[in-house]
């Protein structure tokens, strides 16, 4: 109690102990005579895959390790490796925005009298932003240099330019920025000091703030604020972190999560980009157009029992190429981590398959099923709602078949006297006199032929056909 007395703590072992062997425990968390009976650890053996950020790699990884081995070399378990394989996932970085503020010197108070109009002067801080293509321009010149160029954007002012500086490179909320375009009036509207900027944007207008009024040839302008940009650390003092909670409202946990994994490779760094998510909820909303029209609703189709009757049942050899490619190399991005071009390869086969009007639910619901990992969501509420029993987790795994794979036709160019004048689609396993044929019933090759028996026809199968007139 208060006052009573206070015992210090003196033994931090058990938090980087209970680190260093969790997985083993996780074997056998029941058993009170030992950390881990030798039989289980044997049957289940290392942790197969470890997933982690590099953070751990010291105060986690490196002390598992030793433990493992300690624990070999006393025979309580049978490895002497903690993790079969490690992953080390990249960090989500910051995109920042930079804003460009100048300074005058010792000429305040005649800039605010200059930049007075109806009564109103500027605020007392002053401030005047200019865009990052202005400020890359004027960077590296000497002061006088810089008033010249900057005259030319604010004559009005005349000479206070003169030794202007840039006072202060800062970070900007990325919140308010659409791109690297600024929100001028979020921006005058989050901070008091910046309430009456101005900001001289890229094309060299100026933005006056609405307390100024219209005098002394301050234009109003559509000009745009352009921000700089840098990729770092994503932290609230840079102002650069993104809200999840903001994102899954606006577009969906899918949307977020499949975006997330659309960045690049799990193990590298890389930006956070708000600007780029627009592209994979497109992708969601395609998908359930395969499923329901905005007009028609539900128009998904299953095989009636009579194949004459089927009305659009069995899928054509054209979908099931679709649909296996797809399976292949979902299944193989899946397991190697490769979850940005698993999700490309998704975008790619539902375009194909909405160029092809697959609507047939034989192959969408596969689709479904191979989503499952990377947007749950809209797989499950779709899955229920073809009219499948239980959940989509308990649904078998697609099986991978290569016959679907394997090309069974070419388009062939077809050349006169060597020159190619349309291209034929053949079996691969024609043979020269099926080729000969087909070639000279083509409308275009008998528009070129003028009338004229060919003199021979070169089938060089699986490459070409030359007729040789």
């Amino acid at each position: 109690g208060v006052g009573g007395e206070v015992k210090r703590e003196t033994s931090t072992m058990p938090g980087y102990a209970g680190s260093s062997w969790y997985f083993l425990r996780y074997m056998d968390p029941h058993n009170s005579e030992t950390f881990c009976d030798r039989k289980a650890s044997d049957y289940w053996n290392q942790v197969d895959v470890y997933i982690g950020g590099t953070e751990h790699a010291v105060g986690h990884l490196l002390y598992s390790r030793l433990w493992t081995k300690v624990l070999y070399d006393l025979n309580l378990i049978g490895f002497d490796e903690p993790f079969k394989k490690l992953v080390n996932q990249g960090m989500i970085q910051g995109s920042s925005r930079y804003v460009y503020r100048l300074t005058f010197p010792n000429t305040l108070d005649e800039f605010a009298s200059n930049m007075k109009a109806g009564g109103k002067t500027i605020d007392e801080k002053k401030s005047l932003f200019i865009s990052y293509g202005i400020f890359k321009s004027i960077e590296n010149l000497p002061p006088e240099k810089k008033a010249e160029y900057l005259e030319k954007y604010l004559p009005e002012i005349n000479n206070l330019f003169q030794g202007t500086t840039i006072q202060s490179i800062f970070h900007v909320d990325v919140n308010i920025v659409d791109g690297i375009e600024l929100d001028i009036e979020k921006f005058r509207n989050e901070k008091s000091e910046y309430k009456n900027a101005f900001f001289i944007c890229e094309d060299g207008t100026l933005n006056a703030p609405l307390s100024f009024g219209e005098g002394l040839g301050v234009r109003s302008t559509n000009g745009k604020y352009i921000c700089g940009l840098e990729v770092e650390k994503m932290s609230k003092s840079k102002y650069n972190t993104v809200n999840p909670d903001d994102l899954v409202n606006k577009y969906g946990a899918d949307t977020f999560r499949m975006y997330e994994m659309f960045l690049g490779p799990v193990e590298q760094s890389k930006p956070w980009d708000t600007k780029g998510i627009e592209g994979v909820h497109r992708f969601l909303r395609k998908l359930w157009r395969l499923f329901y029209d905005e007009v028609k609703g539900p128009i998904w189709t299953t095989a009636a029992p009579s194949t004459l009757e089927r009305a659009g049942g069995e899928a054509t050899e054209a979908e099931l190429k679709v649909l296996h490619k797809t399976i292949k190399k979902i299944e193989y991005d899946t397991e190697n981590f490769s979850f940005n071009t698993a999700v490309s390869a998704f975008m790619i086969s539902v375009n194909e398959l909405a160029d092809l009007k697959c609507r047939k639910k034989e192959i969408l619901e596969k689709v479904l099923i191979l989503l499952v990992p990377y947007a749950p969501h809209i797989a499950e509420e779709l899955w229920s709602r073809l009219g499948n029993e239980g959940t989509i987790l308990n649904a078998a795994y697609p099986a991978f078949d290569e016959k679907y794979l394997v090309e069974t036709s070419k388009e062939y160019p077809i050349s006169i006297n060597g020159k190619m004048r349309a291209t034929i689609k053949i079996a691969l396993d024609a043979a020269q006199p099926e080729v000969e044929q087909i070639v000279l019933q083509n409308e275009i090759i008998q528009k070129w032929l003028e009338g004229k028996a060919p003199k021979k026809i070169i089938f060089v199968k699986g490459k070409m056909v030359n007729v040789v007139v």
